[in-house]
Formats: structure tokens, sequence, C-alpha cells
């Protein structure tokens, strides 16, 4: 019996030095408000031109940002606002929706020169949905409905199910099925039209069973169709970071809205995909090097911030943290600007602001 007992407290011991040991990595530095805030001004001074009222691709100020990843610049803005409640950013609210009206020819969704993909078109309308609940103005709203019955209507597959992704209607992707299903929640929440709902429902459904795996937490990249083959199509299994986002926040989205635990399961098991599979072993966000890629651990934070409020799931809070303090400690301390890789210093000279975003970003969502 007592050396049972001692084998017993032998274990525990042991389970509590690893779960210490745990802790220790990831607390690390840590940041604050102020921090954040200072964060969101020298990301806006080093990337925003105030002539075009959009941001550049990089900090020498050559070039125009990628049209989608505006969307999300523009986000990051309202959180800002949504975090401080601050003039200054519900002024840069109106500034970067003045600034795609004038570049995107007035948000026209007809206008197949400036947008040339449907899911371009589908970060603007999210965004354009959360500018009105944020600050009720009713432009926003507008052009968020009449870009997505556009999209709705020129991209759903009414023959197979799904979104095409472009206007070829040769290829379908997670990158415009789960913001679709993200878009219609976003004008449910604000209309109550229960037409958005079950828009939502059905297409996650049908995105759930091409894109998810439903034993690992894995979302895949993309469809092609081949209509030539017996199984008619390729799926490309390739993780990245802003699917497994999305389909968090369709799914928190839509179990906020039906309270079906189906739903708040899968955003769990998408959420430990990424925790535990796609992080390194310290658990920092995976980063790639592809254009405007940067951007992904950006909108991987809009939505992990729903799962974690939303749905009450503050398990990924002090892992979320850890990522923010990481590279904000590595950050230019010169400039303030940070890096995709949180693990290095952030380089100096030149960077692109896609590279920069992701810090700023999570630091206006996740609360010091």
């Amino acid at each position: 019996m007592k050396r049972n007992i001692k084998k017993l407290t032998t274990l525990i011991l042991a389970v509590s030095f690893f779960a210490s040991a745990q802790a220790a990595t990831l607390k690390g530095g840590g940041y604050t408000s102020k921090d954040a805030t200072t964060a969101i001004n020298a990301f806006h001074k080093t990337f925003y031109n105030p002539e075009m009222k959009l941001y550049a691709i990089s900090s020498d100020m050559k070039g125009r940002a990628a049209i989608w990843v505006q969307a999300i610049y523009w986000d990051m803005a309202m959180n800002a606002y949504k975090r401080t409640k601050s003039p200054k950013y519900r002024q840069m609210i109106e500034d970067i929706y003045q600034g795609g009206y004038e570049q995107y020819d007035k948000y026209n969704w007809n206008n197949n020169v400036e947008w040339f993909i449907y899911d371009d078109m589908m970060w603007w309308i999210i965004s354009l949905g959360r500018a009105y609940q944020l600050t009720g103005e009713p432009k926003y709203l507008a052009h968020a409905a009449a870009g997505f019955y556009h999209v709705w209507k020129e991209g759903y597959d009414t023959e197979r199910g799904g979104m095409w992704w472009n206007f070829k209607h040769d290829a379908k992707m997670s990158c415009i099925n789960y913001p679709t299903v993200v878009g219609a929640m976003t004008l449910f929440e604000i209309t109550r039209d229960s037409d958005y709902l079950q828009k939502a429902e059905n297409l996650y459904e049908w995105s759930r069973k091409v894109f998810f795996n439903r034993s690992t937490g894995c979302v895949a990249d993309n469809m092609h169709y081949h209509f030539q083959r017996p199984n008619g199509m390729d799926i490309d299994w390739t993780a990245q970071l802003y699917n497994q986002g999305t389909f968090i926040g369709s799914a928190t989205m839509l179990y906020k809205a039906t309270q079906k635990k189906s739903y708040l399961n899968d955003a769990i098991l998408a959420a430990n995909y990424v925790r535990y599979t796609m992080c390194d072993k310290n658990g920092l966000l995976p980063y790639k090097d592809g254009i405007e890629q940067g951007i992904y651990a950006a909108i991987f934070g809009q939505y992990m911030v729903r799962l974690v409020e939303d749905a009450h799931q503050p398990q990924y809070l002090e892992w979320l943290r850890y990522n923010i303090k990481t590279a904000w400690n590595n950050r230019d301390m010169q400039r303030d600007i940070t890096y995709k890789n949180a693990a290095i210093a952030c380089p100096k000279g030149v960077m692109e602001s896609y590279d920069a975003s992701a810090c700023p970003a999570l630091m206006q969502l996740i609360l010091p």
C-alpha cells in the first residue's frame, strides 16, 4: 500500500512538473494595452498611404497592397476602435472605407477588372458588415448585402454545391467557402434574416464534407474538378492557417446562433490541430514565405478570438498571448514593427506589410 502511494505521489509530481514546464514555456515576457496601441500605430505609420487611404505593399511605400488584404487591415483598425473607443480609430475606419470606395469603383461588385476572384469580394463583404456592426452606418450594410447577393448569385454552384473560387468556375477553395459562411452569418447577426442562416448552414455542411478532416481537424486548401476521371475531383490537403481560422469562425458563429454542439466540437478540433500539429514545439504559429501569406496569422486571430469569447473556450488564451509576447519582444525597437517569424528578431530595412501584420492584429484582439 505504501509502495502504491509512493508511486502515485511520484506520478503526480511528474505530471505537475510537466505542466509547470509547459506553463513556463508559454509565459515569456509581457505586453500591455499601451503596447497594443503602440503596435497598431506603428503598423499604420509604417505602411499606410494617406493619399490613397489604403496600405502599401511595403515600408518603402511602393505599390498598393493586395485588394483582399486591405480588408484585413481594415479589420485591424476596427478592432483597435472596438478595444479603445478612440475617435482616432473611428476616423481610420471611415478613411479606409473611402480608400476602398475610390480605388475599387465605389464597391461596384459587377466590375470584373477590380474584382477578379470571389474571395477578394467576400473578405470586403465581411469587413463591411463588421463596420456596420461597430458604427451603425447604413452605407456599410448596403455594400455588404449587395456584395453578398452578387457573390452568391454568381459563385454558388447550384448543381453540385459549394462556392466557386474564380470567375472561370474551375475550382473551389476553402478561402471562399468558409468566408462565405462567415459573411452570411455576419449578415444574419445584423438582419436576423433566416435566409442567411440557411445559406450558411447548407454551405458549411457541403464544405465540411469536402474540406474538413473529421478525425484530425485539418482543413484542406482547395479542390479541382476533373470530370473525365471516375472520382471527379482532386483535393489538396495542405493546411493553411487562414483556412483553419475561417473554418473555426464559421463553426463558432453557427454554434452561437444555433447552440448545436457539433459546430463547437468542429471548431475545437480545428483549433487543436493548429495548436498541436501546425505550431512548432513551443507553440509558435506557423508562417509562410509566399506572396501575401504573411497575413494568415492576422486572419486566424480574428476567428480564434470568437471561439474564445463567443463559445467560452479560454484554454487558448495563454497560447495566443505567448505568440504575441514572443513577436513583440523580438520587434524592431526603432519602428515598433514585428515579423511573421516571431522566433527571430524583426529584420531591419524594407519589409512587406503582410509580414508585419500578425502581432499588431492579434494584440487588438487578445487582451494582455
